[in-house]
């Protein structure tokens, strides 16, 4: 058959098609309805990967070449899509696509040709329809019910807003209907511009797991906030888990970032180490300091690293890098590219979301989305940056300047990131008070305003007057609003002088993590894992071969066998774990738990893992010693 006709054909497909061909996946054609999404650029015979610039920080170049590469077709529903038009300005659009292997006659891979549908509309008008739906306002109830809950429990106020850097989290939650999961995380600034981050993880949920996390969490705020460095701040809380069994085994990373200079000094007690993102989009993680779970008897050394101005450090839980179908290797390369990608402004649109901001949302969203999560997942990220402007303003003592004053400290507050809560609390009292300076200054008087953020988050405002201040009169219907700008801001002063009055106003701002849920898309299907474990003998009597996944459902499981295989400890015990496919927390404490009866009798737990094996990788993690 002629080629134009098949051209043809393409053409008028009446959905998105684009064919392309050979190792750098250069397109062959696109439908019209493509062309048209793509704002009309030119594609033909560039490499998918160049012609796509700006979808390739969002994964679906990823998808073409891992089909080219596997031949293994993929599908999706609803996946988001920030499309850039020749105008600069980008579209979004959500899209059902199935993208299959181009094959020769041979079998051979010659390309890849993607399909799809723009379900935007439809995407759209489900959800306008569910927000309108009682279930979905119940389902609301119940999410503010959970997120009560996790901020009384789980984490902080919000995370400070700082001169020298910007803090930002994210927390997903296993389950829906899980009141609490086994992550924390927590940001505590300190006077000598320095701020502690900390993302933990108890094993288990529910009450019992959140209960002794709010109480982990309390005992390292304590520390942190007194000053202490993160091993000090660790060695408390190990004190804690070595008395309360359900902590024992919790892993936490605790870092302390000089702001100013870029120091860093953490301690990763079995958890994963932060990962570096430059400012320019380049990921590193972090050397592990070497350190073992709360409550196992180890010790807290510390190390250090250094970030320049821009760069980003990313803490998370381990939820991230134990999502199904993937090894711990596997997702820990996807998290630092996806996060570079996310960090630099690769990924999707969000002009109005920092560097931090988007490590920690667009991350989750588009690694999830392609194989869903079994476990909670936490991210904190911090960025350093240019020392934020200070305010520094006079107005004449006229009431007719006090709504350029208005508008001066609204832009200093926006600039800084203050919440819209925030900025009203704040414009509210420095209004009162300037109103009160302007109307008791002397003719040809000015007064002047400054405001800063402290290096404990705090905004601290200055309002100078000439004049003395004057208390309104009891029969005056002046001066509520002044009683109840003092109630808004957490501290206000007055300094009176016989030349004039300054009143300072300090209050702690803010911003929220991002509590993440039906953000989250549906992730492409992928066969499930099998869930059962099985322990056998190895034939030497002395030792076993464990296979499958060990998580909070098979952990106890294995505790049992190993101890029961061992005389509770009283023999030595050799077990190859070269089979495991997946090795949670809940297993980790299980081996620790052993592994201590072990040596209170004076014999020998042996873990076999060879390298690249999932337990290698975990055990490592948490200094378990192995073979």
């Amino acid at each position: 058959m002629d080629a134009d006709p098949l051209r043809s054909a393409v053409e008028q497909a009446p959905f998105i098609l684009l064919v392309a061909e050979g190792p750098q996946l250069r397109i062959v054609d696109v439908s019209r309805v493509t062309r048209l999404m793509l704002g009309d650029r030119d594609v033909a015979g560039r490499p998918l990967r160049e012609a796509l610039a700006d979808l390739a920080g969002q994964g679906w170049v990823d998808l073409y070449e891992q089909v080219y590469r596997t031949g293994v077709p993929v599908t999706g529903q609803q996946w988001r899509a920030h499309i850039t038009r020749p105008d600069g300005t980008v579209r979004e659009l959500f899209a059902d696509f199935s993208i299959t292997p181009w094959l020769d006659g041979d079998g051979t891979v010659r390309g890849v040709i993607g399909g799809g549908t723009d379900v935007t509309g439809i995407v759209k008008a489900r959800l306008e329809a569910e927000r309108q739906t009682e279930e979905i306002r119940q389902q609301y109830r119940h999410a503010r019910d959970v997120v009560d809950a996790l901020q009384q429990v789980l984490l902080p106020r919000g995370l400070p807003l700082l001169p020298t850097a910007r803090v930002a989290a994210s927390y997903l939650l296993a389950g829906a209907d899980t009141a609490a999961g086994g992550d924390w995380f927590d940001a505590v600034p300190r006077a000598d511009g320095t701020v502690a981050l900390v993302v933990g993880d108890v094993v288990g949920h529910g009450v019992a797991a959140s209960g002794v996390m709010g109480q982990l969490r309390a005992v390292l705020q304590d520390r942190l906030d007194d000053g202490a460095g993160p091993a000090e701040a660790l060695a408390a809380a190990d004190r804690f888990a070595r008395r309360v069994p359900a902590a024992r085994a919790a892993t936490v990373c605790v870092t302390v970032l000089e702001t100013r200079t870029g120091a860093v000094t953490y301690c990763t007690a079995g958890h994963p180490p932060p990962l570096l993102v430059t400012a320019s989009g380049e990921p590193c993680y972090l050397s592990p300091s070497g350190a073992a779970p709360l409550g196992t008897a180890g010790e807290f050394p510390e190390a250090a690293a250094s970030l320049d101005e821009g760069d980003v450090l990313l803490l998370y839980s381990d939820g991230i890098i134990e999502r199904p179908g993937r090894t711990v290797a596997e997702a820990s390369d996807e998290l630092a590219r996806v996060a570079a990608d996310a960090v630099a402004g690769r990924a999707l649109h969000a002009p109005e979301a920092n560097p931090a901001e988007r490590a920690c949302t667009q991350t989750v969203e588009l690694l999830v989305r392609g194989t869903g999560y079994r476990d909670d997942i936490t991210l904190l990220a911090a960025q350093r940056t240019a020392a934020a402007e200070a305010l520094d303003t006079r107005i004449p003592a006229d009431l007719t300047r006090l709504g350029a004053l208005r508008k001066t400290l609204g832009t200093w507050l926006e600039t800084v990131a203050v919440t819209d809560e925030d900025a009203f609390a704040l414009q509210h009292a420095v209004g009162e008070l300037a109103t009160n300076a302007v109307e008791h200054a002397p003719p040809g008087g000015s007064v002047a305003v400054g405001a800063r953020l402290t290096t404990v988050g705090t905004a601290e405002i200055t309002v100078a007057g000439p004049g003395p201040w004057r208390e309104p009169r009891r029969v005056s219907e002046r001066g509520r609003g002044l009683a109840l700008s003092s109630q808004l801001v957490d501290e206000l002063v007055l300094d009176r002088t016989g030349t004039g009055t300054v009143a300072t106003l300090r209050h702690r701002v803010t911003r929220p993590a991002a509590l993440l849920g039906h953000a989250v898309p549906a992730p492409i299907h992928h066969p499930e894992e099998s869930e059962d474990m099985s322990i056998a003998d190895s034939g030497s009597g002395t030792g076993v071969t464990i296979t499958g996944p060990v998580d909070a459902a098979t952990a106890e499981r294995l505790q049992h066998e190993l101890l029961y295989r061992s005389r509770g400890g009283t023999v030595p015990l050799r077990a190859d774990l070269s089979g495991v496919t997946h090795l949670a927390s809940a297993g980790v404490a299980a081996l620790h738990a052993v592994r201590a009866r072990h040596r209170a009798h004076g014999t020998e737990l042996t873990l076999v893992a060879p390298p690249g094996s999932p337990a290698r990788h975990v055990l490592a993690l948490v200094a378990l010693p192995y073979a």
